[in-house]
């Protein structure tokens, strides 16, 4: 990465998404719990609100951000670290037992850990399975952020048709705590797991 690429990544990115984020007219259905720890999950293609939403409904708790170790992760993480995040880099394909493990100890300490189930790659709008067997393993309620922009850019051609809300436009927010239950196989693991999937996707 560039010299210049950090220095975007952690002065004018920042700035652009606060500012964007004020300016949206934010209408919130449901409540959060008083869950001392708790994960908080949105989609990948929604991340540009998402990430800013799950710090603020957590606040005062610690927040920390799960990125991927690539490029694009790279500029992300040091965006939100600008933005006060703790960080946690990995994802299930690059350094995941690493990933795992400080996630455990995150949510032990009472901490929140925002993450995208469904990055960084895809598949589109799919849980996987990591996140939802630490949830499990620590007994770590889920909480989902649906988010629906009013009005948005939506890049197409990306996998997760990333979505830029325009400024100033109304964006609905559903929140659903998932109690995640012990899982005596890994059948039962996956079927939960996939029951969200089919829950929560989205066309």
């Amino acid at each position: 990465m560039t010299a210049l690429k950090i220095l975007l990544s952690k002065t004018l990115l920042p700035l652009l998404i606060w500012l964007l984020y004020l300016t949206l007219r934010k209408h919130i259905h449901g409540v959060v719990s008083e869950q001392k720890n708790i994960i908080v999950a949105f989609w990948h293609g929604k991340m540009l609100v998402g990430w800013l939403l799950a710090k603020s409904l957590v606040r005062p708790k610690r927040c920390y951000a799960v990125v991927s170790l690539s490029k694009d992760g790279t500029m992300l993480a040091n965006a939100l670290e600008m933005m006060g995040f703790g960080l946690i880099r990995g994802s299930s394909s690059r350094g995941k037992d690493v990933v795992k493990s400080e996630m455990i100890d995150c949510l032990r300490e009472g901490n929140a850990i925002a993450i995208t189930p469904d990055g960084p790659r895809g598949a589109r709008h799919v849980f996987k399975y990591g996140s939802v067997r630490i949830a499990s393993e620590t007994q770590t309620p889920i909480l989902f952020i649906d988010i629906a922009f009013e009005k948005a850019w939506r890049l197409e051609k990306s996998w997760d048709k990333f979505e830029i809300p325009k400024p100033f436009s109304r964006v609905e927010i559903h929140l659903t705590r998932i109690d995640v239950p012990k899982f005596e196989t890994e059948d039962n693991l996956k079927a939960f797991t996939e029951s969200l999937t089919q829950t929560f996707q989205r066309a």
